[in-house]
């Protein structure tokens, strides 16, 4: 039998974060906002019905937004780098997808969003 993963998924996390290369960016600071998909094996959860066999995503999302706010680094790719490396600290998780949202990004053109997405596995 073929098993597909399971997945947790938090979108729209948003901080306020001081990243980029621009001393403007530092100074005034911006919304990042990001996704992120972990994959764990539900199983154990969905029969025991305890918080303890499944990722905690309550305490997950605070993870998350205080890396935004954290120390400030010049690029998206750290900033999510930073983020996997939380995500994968749930015991359960086992991979993980990050997607980093720049939608004030400093561009001389009209854009919609920049985002840089990160998969990694334990």
């Amino acid at each position: 039998m073929v098993r597909v993963g399971d997945q947790i998924e938090l979108l729209g996390l948003r901080g306020f974060g001081r990243h980029g290369v621009f001393p403007e960016e530092r100074a005034n600071g911006q919304v990042f906002i990001v996704d992120l998909a972990l994959s764990v094996d539900t199983s154990r959860a969905a029969i025991s019905d305890d918080l303890a066999d499944t990722v905690d995503y309550g305490a997950l999302a605070l993870a998350v937004v205080a890396v935004i706010e954290g120390e400030p680094v010049d690029l998206l790719e750290t900033l999510a780098q930073r983020i996997v490396e939380v995500a994968l600290d749930a015991p359960l998780a086992t991979a993980v997808t990050v997607r980093v949202h720049k939608p004030q990004a400093p561009l001389t053109v009209s854009f919609a969003d920049v985002v840089v997405t990160v998969t990694r596995t334990k």
